[in-house]
């Protein structure tokens, strides 16, 4: 079944971790072998090859570089000209692999319904380009209305304000605080150019404030229930009924600590808790649930955003596993029409309503 992920740090993972995404994870993984100098290497999940050995041929993927306070382990550059200079490699990087045929750019509907196309036939070439949209997770790096615009006119389609701590627009959903002063300009902005707002990762306060400024579409691409994991990071029951009432679809996110309760990041492996694939189906049901349908929510993984297997489920070896989502849905009871939704159609439907 075709899989729709929605929110991939792949340029990330090539530019600042220094993977070539065209080998598969095992390769990668051996290249790593003893290196410590950042979390999660020698056990990275997702490359190229295994995005297509598990039918993954549209995506979300980003670009990513702040200057929040304070400053995290990764992404994140001491001054916005600098984290504006790393999108603009990562950028280079997706270029990159489009002029090798490894990925395509979807920019309109026609690309989207060509790539959707491509992914959706019985038989696939062994090598197809991966389709991907792309989106901005923190908004730190745009210097001024006229890069955002810029960087629209290159493909950039999505943006997520905020990422984690004080960033230079938002509040991320660790802090507590209304959107900065240049903030309400940014989504002024945003929506006269026609982006996609990523709700993820906003404070709460900033969350309800952005609700009442944009105007246009808005998904969450990576984000799970704070009912179940209780912790800012996740969506209140009330925000997630806010996102529904906007057509939002959420995508569910399977990096463990926001999977299980209890989890302490550093700590808690996957092996002491025997974590899996399918215990994000309850994060899946509870949306269901307020929706009154199976329409909401779909698949944004995180994986490898920066943590491997140490913090992915015991049974996901590689980013290829997901495809095990639609047997534990089964398991659950779901029909295969809100399955083939959770795993593609959702998100689709709302591309092509957000672009129609």
């Amino acid at each position: 079944m075709l899989i729709f992920d929605v929110h991939l740090d792949l340029s990330m993972n090539a530019i600042e971790w220094n993977r070539d995404l065209r080998l598969p994870a095992s390769a990668i993984r051996a290249a790593e072998a003893g290196r410590t100098d950042m979390k999660g290497r020698g056990s990275g999940t997702v490359t190229l090859p295994d995005m297509r050995r598990g039918r993954i041929g549209l995506c979300v993927a980003t670009q990513i570089a702040g200057c929040m306070k304070p400053r995290g382990p990764v992404a994140c550059w001491d001054s916005p000209p600098q984290a504006w200079a790393m999108t603009q490699a990562q950028l280079a990087w997706y270029e990159t692999m489009e002029e090798l045929g490894e990925m395509r750019q979807i920019r309109d509907l026609r690309t989207f319904e060509e790539m959707l196309a491509l992914w959706s036939a019985d038989e696939v070439p062994e090598n197809a380009p991966i389709g991907y949209i792309l989106s901005l997770e923190g908004a730190d790096s745009i210097l001024t209305p006229a890069h955002l615009e810029r960087s629209y006119a290159r493909g950039l389609r999505a943006m997520g304000p905020a990422h984690y701590g004080e960033g230079r627009y938002a509040f991320g959903h660790d802090r507590v605080g209304g959107l900065k002063p240049g903030g309400r300009e940014l989504l002024t902005e945003m929506d006269r150019l026609g982006f996609i707002l990523d709700a993820t990762h906003l404070s709460d306060d900033c969350f309800w404030e952005a609700l009442e400024i944009f105007q246009g579409p808005i998904w969450a691409s990576h984000s799970n229930s704070r009912a179940i994991v209780p912790d800012p990071r996740q969506f209140s029951d009330e925000q997630i009924k806010a996102l529904i009432s906007r057509g939002a679809v959420l995508g569910s996110v399977y990096d463990t600590w926001m999977m299980i309760p209890g989890w302490e990041r550093g700590k808690t492996t996957p092996q002491q808790t025997g974590v899996k694939i399918s215990d994000i189906v309850p994060h899946i049901d509870h949306i269901c649930q307020l929706a009154g349908n199976a329409k909401h929510v779909g698949i944004g993984s995180d994986l490898d955003g920066g943590f491997g297997r140490e913090q992915s489920p015991l049974d996901l070896d590689t980013i290829a596993d997901l495809q095990t989502l639609a047997e534990a849905l089964r398991g659950r009871g779901y029909a295969e029409g809100d399955i083939e939704g959770i795993m593609h159609g959702n998100f689709v439907r709302f591309v092509r309503e957000a672009w129609g």
